[in-house]
């Protein structure tokens, strides 16, 4: 034991002369060069990456309805959002980057539906267009709960998860969204629902005895939620008024598909990717809804799966 502690203490006293002699050799900036060098840099930092205020829309609307931005609050609540969402640059570009993949899909399916356009964005604030899975076990990129997710016809258990399915889980949200609007007559406030649920808006509606979204004072989450939908949308329509530069070839693109139907059980998907001329992982990213390696058929029932045209994984 005395000599690991005479050897700690050797190596200790060599460390410390070896930086002693380093900072000896680094040039010693006198106070004066020292107040030049921090005017220089913070000159630069001024001049190279400027923070600004951000201007408010005159006005902006969600799905056809007009947001009352004459109203402080509610200005206010939008200024937040549009800075928070503006000024977190990485998020932001993520988030165009996987719009231009994703719409694509999305909105055809809103439009087939009677659901206005502006809830792409909602997916969009509730998993950032990914396959997200929240501490309350929602799940994709509308964030369904297996129970809601199983009213709205969508099959779950060990072997398929349809709320992975991005165009059977859209369809699903439409479902909740089309009843949450004929309940409150008001897009904004089925929006809203899907957030806080039905029972929560209708619940905070006869207390306050008020019922349009931006005259309630809901909670943190809530109360912030039609806000980051709006400001979403704001900076996703116009990404280059914000800041956002890129190219068309800098989004990412979408991979087309064909569909193979299969009505058996499989019993191995790795093999079955192989007949396709790709690899367990590729097949896995285009049907995130297998969630084993395996499916378990017994009752035939017809699975559409999606298997990428060849050329774009060519190694």
């Amino acid at each position: 034991m005395k000599f690991i502690k005479f050897g700690l203490l050797i190596i200790g006293a060599v460390t410390l002369y070896f930086s002693l002699i380093e900072a000896a050799q680094k040039p010693q900036l006198s106070k004066k060069d020292t107040q030049v060098y921090q005017q220089t840099f913070k000159k630069n930092v001024a001049e190279n990456y400027t923070i600004k205020a951000l201007s408010i829309p005159e006005e902006i609307d969600f799905a056809g309805e007009q947001v009352p931005l004459q109203e402080p609050d509610i200005r206010e609540r939008l200024d937040r959002e549009l800075l928070v969402n503006t000024y977190w640059q990485s998020n932001a570009l993520l988030l165009l980057k996987r719009a231009h993949k994703y719409f694509p899909i999305i909105e055809p399916i809103l439009e087939q539906e009677g659901v206005p356009s502006d809830f792409k964005y909602l997916a969009v604030i509730e998993s950032g267009l990914t396959q997200a899975v929240s501490p309350a076990q929602a799940v994709g990129f509308w964030q369904l709960l297996r129970g809601t997710g199983r009213e709205l016809g969508l099959e779950i258990n060990g072997n398929v998860d349809e709320r992975y399915n991005i165009e059977k889980a859209t369809r699903a949200a439409c479902e909740y969204l089309k009843d949450s609007k004929r309940k409150f007559g008001s897009w904004t406030l089925a929006a809203a629902a899907y957030n806080a649920g039905r029972a929560g808006i209708a619940r905070q509606q006869e207390r306050q005895k008020v019922f349009d979204y931006y005259d309630l004072l809901l909670g943190e989450e809530t109360g912030r939620y039609m806000f980051r939908i709006l400001a979403l949308k704001e900076i996703m329509k116009h990404p280059h008024e914000y800041g956002f530069q890129f190219e068309e070839s800098d989004l990412y693109q979408h991979i087309p598909v064909r569909h193979v139907v299969v009505d058996t059980a499989v019993n191995d998907f790795p093999d079955f990717a192989k007949k396709f001329n790709i690899n367990y992982k590729i097949l896995k990213i285009h049907n995130p809804w297998l969630r084993e390696d395996h499916l378990n058929n017994s009752s035939r029932k017809k699975y559409s799966i999606q298997i990428p045209e060849e050329g774009y994984y060519n190694r």
